[in-house]
């Protein structure tokens, strides 16, 4: 697995801790520490928003024939 990968899967998990966290208890733990609508807070969506997308990349590198795989 490459680095880009296990960073966007560290991200994604991340990610979705926070909207699990919003979800059952209505606290968004990253505009709790960094501050609502922060630059720091919406660099770090961006970044996870970024991540869920580089994660479908992920899902079918496995789909691919073992010749063209990294």
């Amino acid at each position: 697995m490459m680095i880009a990968d296990t960073i966007a899967l560290i991200l994604v998990i991340v990610g979705s801790l926070n909207w699990g966290a919003i979800g059952l208890f209505g606290v968004d733990v990253v505009s709790s520490i960094f501050g609502a609508g922060s630059m720091i807070s919406r660099i770090i969506f961006s970044l996870v928003g970024i991540a869920g997308l580089w994660t479908i990349t992920i899902l079918f590198k496995d789909k691919l024939p073992a010749e063209h795989r990294d």
